[in-house]
């Protein structure tokens, strides 16, 4: 096994200079992916948390004030965004009343437009992961594509078509298509996992704006 790692060590060493170029890019690609899934991850697994202790206190009978106050520490949860937008919205300006004085669509417009500013945040950097899914295996065949033709190279300079003339740039081809295929499956896997957990998380931050919005006037209490 250690054989087979330091041999496919030294085929990438032996490679061309253009199918090095594109396993480096490739592998930039793979590590940043990673590097995003994780963050995404462990992202999620605080949203989570977050929200289900969020909409316990949001739900408690709480004072609208004590909520914005505990509410400052969960800074990720999109239903924490969006009840300090709302809250903001309400009591800013008129912090003395404590009343929402303006029509209730508008107030349902402005959690939503919250809302919507929330879910932006949580997609950022998913796009990277779909350009890595879609263009990854065209990087990967353009390598495959460039060490084919450096095997057919090979076999008009020394006129001969055996194992040792073309397997360097088979090889080639084969690491550039397997390296291209690595970088772009956990990709595409986490871009779709993540999309499916976001969608579920903006139907919850609807629900609450519903049900903030029905809280106004006299559920919510400064």
């Amino acid at each position: 096994m250690v054989g087979n790692e330091f041999d496919l060590l030294g085929l990438i060493r032996e490679s061309g200079q253009v199918v090095k170029g594109v396993l480096l890019i490739l592998f930039l690609f793979s590590v940043i992916s990673w590097a995003i899934i994780g963050r995404k991850l462990s992202d999620l697994k605080r949203i989570r948390q977050e929200s289900s202790r969020f909409l316990r206190l949001f739900r408690s009978g709480a004072e609208a004030s004590e909520v914005y106050k505990n509410s400052r520490v969960l800074n990720l949860s999109p239903l924490c965004g969006v009840f300090r937008s709302g809250y903001e919205l309400i009591y800013g300006a008129e912090a003395r009343k404590g009343v929402w004085s303006g029509d209730r669509e508008d107030l349902r417009r402005a959690l939503d437009a919250a809302a919507a500013e929330q879910m932006a945040g949580l997609e950022r950097h998913l796009i990277f992961l779909a350009t890595v899914g879609n263009v990854s295996p065209f990087i990967g065949l353009f390598g495959t594509v460039w060490g084919i033709m450096s095997s057919f190279q090979n076999i008009g300079a020394r006129g001969s078509a055996s194992l040792a003339v073309v397997a360097p740039g088979i090889a080639e081809a084969l690491i550039a298509t397997a390296m291209g295929l690595a970088a772009a499956v956990p990709a595409v896997i986490a871009y779709n996992y993540f999309l499916g957990r976001i969608e579920a998380i903006q139907r919850e931050a609807d629900q609450f704006a519903v049900e903030m919005a029905a809280t106004v006037p006299g559920g919510l209490r400064s």
